[in-house]
């Protein structure tokens, strides 16, 4: 008899948070239903709306108490073997048809010379005499992929396979992407695709200096909902690396290539494992296997073949299979140029190639000879095309298809996702009040835990490469003490004013260089983004704050060094609160410094193209903040230069915070012939000097007589439009600005789609 946990709160078959595949101790309720068995579904009253079935997953996570710390009340439903009736528990299948890409391509410079080489090439001339030529990397390719299967899409390098891998995860955009892609006969919409699958990228993209057990569990902290306790999350996370068989390397930083951490294939089952934390109904991956040896790659295929059991449909592209992975694998696609030359089971293709007139050795890999085949038959003068069309003359005899069963396979996506969920199956922020599939949430999380969440990892990473702070922190000091040297107990005499002015305008501009070294932190992050990003594992704001936050400690400690190591040395004046005041001027720089560098990072994809870009920007800031030229002798058209100039106001701010003192003076009598050709007479000629400079101007100045105050500094240099807290908050204004900035790049740059 078999045995099937239900809720209390639901008539008919129930639903349950745990999930078959991470617990152990709930395989054996699936695996006790039959292959060839099936759930009974006998509503009381008007079936469900998929809205209401995926609410009561959410209600079942939030336990009796509300707060998921409690385990929901359960029974168990017996079931007599009569109600176990028809195939397997409402299938999911995933049917694509007539799937057609093309793109556009530049066309290759003609060059008189060349005119005979070009003609020859496989495009023709008058194609290549065209601005532009059209290539087609999917051609009409059709096929389903069911759950409990592997579907393996296979071909040579450029025939198209993860394209036809990112067309089957709505990786294409809309109108590129021609043909159709539907679930149980329902065309998915993206939003509920984001939800139900998960999509491994060819690329291992994960945090190095995170241990394999900490980084599933960032993963399910942002995948699996809030109101499942933290408790239960561990409990998945366990399951999980016992299942990826990672429980030897649970401890272990992922590691990069500065250090030491898990193998390339723990590695690769770990970037699974993050995917399929929520346990999706349809997972797709790029080449898994790439670059694996012969056991790891098995390891792999054979985690994905128990994920398959569990109820998901796994796709899966793969260059070139042993024979062993060959065993685990259910359907194959052979694609050449983005036809398809064969598809079907893998027992089939000896028979294939037989009656193709090509039989397969006994003792030669089935996939490594077709493979082979395919790539001599491109290279000949009809190319694949024969095969391609004994593919769909041998499909039409062995496989016809049944004109209902393609609408179809009889059951709907919302019976489908019941009998799923009754399985054990988990769907991600699967907890919407709404009726409709299309008003489900589009995150596990609100936005406070995702950001709390990506803090916390960002701050681990981090914490744990303190080398690069201790760069940072060394490169801060070592300017900070030159600085302090050079212009060491600098006096009020008009050299110490102009000796002022070259230390504010160096400090200031320092403080921005020092923040290029933000630009390769996104850059070496962005993949990851974009990866989690793409199928809603938290929102791209979620990112931008943390990422804000994450940084604000390591400025405030920086900007009190410089402040600390500079101020006093240079006998800068304002006591205390004038160094409070240096200091928050000295964090604001800091502050708009890094949200300038880092909203480039998201513009910018290359580092050294980003590194020129900031060099250059700021340079130019340097020159428009009006310690070079006044802002009164500025031309009109480069003016509006002057007001977004990043330099310009903490420059302005620390000029009023040192000269700001109007009884203090800085020339005296004496003074006014320094830096002229005068400045070398004696004393006694300099009195007499002042004496007829007095008679002809009518005013008695003596050597002690104050010429130059603070503030006649100030409007000499033009610095007269704001107060100096005034550019302290306009300098924070501005990293505020580009952190906006960098929200909408991201927003606009990471579609992560192709055109």
């Amino acid at each position: 008899m078999s045995r099937v946990v239900s809720d209390a709160n639901f008539s008919g078959t129930r639903y349950v948070d745990n999930l078959s595949f991470f617990d152990g101790r709930q395989t054996f309720e699936v695996e006790d239903l039959p292959r060839s068995g099936g759930l009974s579904r006998r509503m009381d009253g008007p079936s469900p709306t998929l809205g209401e079935l995926l609410k009561r997953v959410g209600d079942t996570r939030d336990g009796t108490g509300g707060d998921g710390d409690d385990t929901p009340t359960h029974h168990v439903l017996e079931l007599s073997e009569s109600s176990l009736i028809g195939q397997r528990p409402l299938p999911f299948v995933l049917s694509f048809t007539n799937l057609t890409y093309s793109v556009k391509t530049r066309r290759k410079l003609a060059l008189p010379f060349a005119k005979n080489r070009l003609a020859t090439d496989t495009d023709s001339a008058e194609t290549l005499s065209k601005s532009s030529r059209t290539k087609t990397l999917l051609d009409n390719i059709s096929g389903e992929a069911k759950d409990g299967e592997i579907l393996a899409v296979l071909g040579a390098s450029g025939s198209g396979k993860s394209t036809l891998i990112d067309a089957l995860a709505n990786r294409i955009a809309k109108g590129s992407l021609k043909g159709t892609v539907t679930l149980n006969g329902e065309v998915l919409q993206s939003r509920m695709l984001k939800v139900i699958s998960a999509y491994v990228m060819q690329d291992d993209l994960l945090y190095p200096m995170l241990t394999v057990e900490e980084t599933l569990m960032f993963s399910a902290e942002f995948r699996l909902p809030r109101s499942l306790s933290k408790a239960k999350k561990k409990a998945r996370v366990q399951a999980l690396i016992d299942q990826l068989g990672l429980r030897r390397a649970s401890r272990t930083i992922i590691g990069d290539e500065g250090h030491r951490g898990v193998s390339g294939g723990e590695r690769r089952r770990v970037s699974i494992g993050i995917d399929i934390i929520h346990d999706p109904i349809i997972l797709f991956l790029d080449e898994p296997t790439s670059g694996l040896d012969s056991t790891s790659a098995f390891m792999v295929v054979k985690v994905l073949q128990r994920i398959a059991q569990s109820g998901s449909i796994v796709i899966m592209s793969v260059h070139q299979p042993s024979y062993r992975i060959l065993g685990l694998l259910d359907r194959l696609i052979f694609l050449s140029r983005g036809q398809t030359v064969y598809s079907g089971p893998p027992s089939s293709l000896p028979l294939f190639f037989e009656e193709f007139g090509h039989p397969i050795p006994e003792k030669d890999n089935r996939t490594e000879f077709a493979l082979d085949l395919i790539r001599e038959l491109e290279g000949s003068s009809g190319g694949t095309s024969r095969l391609v069309e004994f593919n769909k003359s041998w499909q039409g005899t062995r496989f016809p298809r049944n004109p209902h069963s393609e609408k179809s396979p009889g059951y709907s996506l919302k019976d489908a996702i019941s009998a799923s969920i009754s399985r054990g199956k988990l769907v991600s922020g699967a907890t919407s009040d709404t009726e409709s599939a299309s008003s489900m949430p589009a995150f596990a999380n609100p936005f406070w835990i995702e950001m709390m969440v990506l803090t916390k990892r960002s701050a681990t990473n981090t914490r744990r490469m303190p080398e690069l702070f201790g760069i940072r922190l060394g490169a801060v000091l070592v300017t900070g003490f030159i600085l302090a040297t050079i212009f060491w107990r600098l006096d009020n005499s008009p050299k110490g004013v102009q000796e002022r002015l070259g230390f504010f305008a160096f400090a200031m501009s320092t403080t921005f260089y020092t923040c290029a070294d933000a630009l390769p932190v996104f850059l070496q992050e962005r993949d990851i983004f974009m990866r989690e990003t793409a199928y809603n594992a938290y929102r791209r704001s979620s990112y931008v704050l943390s990422n804000s936050v994450v940084s604000i400690p390591a400025l405030i400690f920086l900007s009190f060094a410089f402040a600390a190591t500079t101020f006093w040395a240079v006998g800068l004046s304002g006591g205390i609160s004038g160094f409070f005041f240096f200091f928050f001027i000295i964090l604001a720089s800091f502050w708009a410094g890094s949200s300038f560098v880092t909203f480039l990072s998201g513009v910018v994809s290359h580092v050294m193209l980003g590194y020129t870009v900031v060099v250059a920007i700021l340079a130019y800031f340097l020159l428009f903040s009006g310690f070079f030229i006044n802002r009164d002798r500025i031309p009109p058209y480069w003016i509006w230069f002057h007001y977004i100039s990043l330099v310009k106001y903490p420059y302005e701010g620390v000029m009023q915070n040192e000269f700001g003192d109007p009884t203090k003076c800085f020339v005296t009598g004496a003074q006014i012939f320094d830096n002229t050709p005068l400045g070398n007479v004696g004393p006694a000629m300099k009195t007499t000097l002042l004496k007829t400079l007095s008679r002809s101007l009518g005013v008695n100045i003596t050597s002690t007589t104050c010429v130059t105050t603070g503030v006649d500094i100030l409007k000499q240099q033009g610095i007269t439009d704001l107060s100096k807290w005034s550019c302290v908050w306009v300098t924070v204004a501005f990293g505020f600005l580009f952190r906006i900035l960098f929200y909408f790049s991201l927003l606009i740059g990471s579609k992560n789609k192709r055109r």
